[in-house]
Order: structure tokens, then sequence, then C-alpha cells
């Protein structure tokens, strides 16, 4: 039998087998004091700032303030606005109100501020694939903070940091994909610190990977949520039994399967719903719903509106996310 990579001790290595990282845009702010940048809402995404000159502080809705120096990372999920700023309360205008000179399909140059001390960023917008992305990013924290000063081993970050200062700078041919290969390097690095550190990583499904049989089930879930999984045909592939399996999966998820299962099946749906326009007989088909209906009825039992709505007010959400000049834009890769 094929190795899963559930199968791995790691937790992380797992769900990222899964969690691709995508839809990047960067921007290169050079700023001068007073300066203040409010960075809008995005659905589904998650901003990151690398800090390569100066300082800046970071306010995120739910966290203390962040001051930020030169060789820090900061990663902000769940698509969540707040504001970067030079000093406390200096005006932060929406970033996307503000002119930028595109000089890459996914990069953009921002020059803005009152003259004084100076301060280099590097931002961007990534997404993490459902379903495994999307569990993933539910318990994230509202943000994460890597100094290189303070990472154990930090050399890998001040490096890396470094050499996406200088792609920046010069952005060379190819220097679009460097730059993501270095923002994913980040982010799982990240990601992979909160593992390491706080306790909440330890539970809820992040734990249950760790256990070999609902670790295995869970893996079966998101690369195969169209199969007709049932808590039945779940316990046998995991050696267990009906009762047994059902009680364990709730209490390491949180959850029960089947209604694990939709979830995950409706992560995939609205995002095929917002970003592919897909039809509802298309997802009907593709999720393993014996029907439109019987999907459009699960759709909302979960998601709390119908597959229709959520696709009819799919542009008016994802229009500053997707197209513009002079705005950031997630694009795909």
């Amino acid at each position: 039998m094929k190795r899963s990579p559930f199968d791995a001790v790691d937790p992380l290595s797992a769900v990222l087998h899964l969690a691709r990282i995508t839809g990047s845009f960067y921007c290169r702010s050079e700023l001068t004091a007073p300066w203040g940048l409010f960075m809008p809402p995005m659905a589904g995404c998650m901003w990151f700032h690398v800090v390569t000159q100066g300082a800046c502080l970071i306010e995120v809705d739910g966290s203390a303030p962040i001051t930020a120096l030169a060789g820090s990372f900061v990663l902000v999920p769940h698509g969540r606005g707040h504001r970067l700023r030079s000093a406390r309360r200096v005006a932060a205008p929406n970033v996307v109100d503000l002119p930028q000179t595109m000089v890459g399909e996914h990069y953009s140059l921002l020059r803005y501020g009152g003259g004084g001390a100076p301060t280099t960023l590097v931002c961007g917008v990534v997404r993490l694939e459902p379903p495994a992305g999307a569990e993933l990013e539910r318990m994230l924290p509202p943000v994460l903070h890597l100094d290189a000063s303070e990472v154990p081993h930090a050399d890998w970050m001040d490096s890396t940091l470094r050499m996406m200062a200088t792609e920046s700078r010069s952005l060379r041919p190819g220097g679009e994909t460097v730059m993501t290969r270095l923002a994913d390097v980040l982010v799982i690095q990240a990601i992979r610190s909160w593992l390491d550190r706080d306790p909440i990583a330890r539970t809820g499904w992040l734990g249950a990977l760790r256990d070999p049989q609902i670790g295995q089930a869970l893996s079966r879930m998101w690369r195969s949520p169209a199969e007709p999984w049932t808590v039945a045909s779940l316990a046998t592939r995991a050696a267990m039994s009906r009762s047994a399996f059902a009680a364990r999966f709730a209490s390491l998820v949180g959850e029960p399967p089947m209604a694990h299962l939709a979830r995950v099946r409706m992560q995939l749906a609205s995002v095929a719903l917002r970003e592919r326009r897909a039809t509802i007989s298309e997802l009907a088909e593709q999720l393993g719903y014996e029907s439109q209906a019987a999907f459009s009825r699960a759709f909302k039992r979960v998601v709390g509106t119908s597959p229709g709505v959520l696709k009819r007010g799919a542009p008016r959400a994802t229009t500053a996310a997707r197209t513009g000049t002079s705005r950031p834009a997630v694009g795909d890769r």
C-alpha cells in the first residue's frame, strides 16, 4: 500500500502536503516617516510583512500592537484588515487608494510618506488551498511574529530575509518566482514556529493528525472528499469498530466525522463558487451528492446561505482582490 503523507510524525508536513500556498501578490513599500497604511481585509488570504529597513508598528484587532524591526517577519492570517504605521496615531489611508507602480504581473512598488526616517517593507498576500489550508488557518492566532534575533538557529531566516530584500530591489528575470518561493519558506517557518510553541497546536485536528488511525481518516477525507464516505467505511479503513471510531474522532477533532466531511466539502464548494464561478450542478457531481437539491441543502446547512447567493455575490467580494493596477491583487501562480 502506498504510504500516505499523513503517516508522517510531523503534522505540518502532512498538512502542507495538501495545503498548497498559492495566489501571491507582492508590494515593495519605500516609506518615510510619518507614514501609515491600512491593509484591507482579504477573504481567504493571509497578509505577510517583511521589514528590510527601519521599523514599523503593526496593529491587528484582537492582538497587542507589534513593533517590527528590520529582520522581522509578520504573518496576519484570517484575511484580517490591519494597520502599519511609523508611530501611534499616524493617519493610515487604505493602501489600495495610494498610487503604486506595477513592475510585474503580481508585483508593485509603493513610495509614500512625509520625508523623515526611512522604512522599507516587502508585503504580500498568500492563500492556503482548502480544505487542509482552511483547517490550518482556522486554528492560527490573529498574528504571528518572527524576529531573526530571537529565532533558534536563525541563520536560515536572516539569509532568507536578505535574499528577499535583494530580489525586491532589483526584480531580475525570474525574480517573482524567487520571491514566491522565499515567501513560501517564511510562511511555513512562521507556522512551524507557532506549532512548536503554542499548546493549542496539540489540540483539535492538528492533534488528531498524530493519531495513526484518526489521522488516516482525515487524510482520506481531505484527499477524496467526493467519495461516499460513511462512519462505517472510515472505521473499517481505520481498523476500528464504528462506535469506537466515531467517539475517538469526535473527541480528537471536536466534531463528528460526517459533520467534518460536510464542512470540508463546503469549503471546497465555496472557493469554487467565488473563484471559478462553478455551477451548482458541477459541484454536486464533483463533491459526491446525488442531486443539486441535496447539495444545496447541505451547503445551506453548513454555510448558512444558499450556493446561489454566494455565487451571485462573488464578483463584488473578490474584485479588489483580483484586479486593478493600483491595488493589491491576488494572482494565480
